[in-house]
């Protein structure tokens, strides 16, 4: 993965609108922003699969990184809560990003082969 700019701007860009997509629920006009928001993190998304980076990766950095940033931001900006057990879950997930990640670039030989 070396497009990291661009997938650190799809996944700000994807925050930003589901954050605006909370306060929209109080001022509706924040959903313009969530439209715009999501609309520019997908745009940021096809331009890295473009580039050939495997949507495995992307999606999933992108989806963990989104979770986790969201939950965070959610608890500080609405008071929403933020548990241990939130807090687990997102270790796991991210975990699991990082395996998908890992074994995206693990040599052939460690690959499965199917028998003719």
């Amino acid at each position: 993965m070396k497009n990291w700019p661009i997938l650190a701007m799809a996944i700000v860009l994807e925050v930003t609108a589901t954050l605006a997509l909370r306060a929209a629920v109080e001022q509706p006009w924040w959903a313009i922003v969530t439209v715009v928001g999501y609309a520019g993190s997908f745009v940021s998304l096809s331009a890295l699969l473009r580039m050939g980076n495997p949507i495995g990766v992307v999606y999933g950095i992108w989806a963990a990184v989104g979770v986790a940033l969201t939950a965070v931001v959610a608890s500080l900006l609405f008071g929403e809560p933020f548990t241990l057990t939130m807090g687990v879950g997102i270790a796991v997930v991210i975990a699991g990003v990082l395996l998908v990640e890992d074994g995206h670039e693990a040599p052939a030989a460690d690959s499965i082969e199917v028998p003719s």
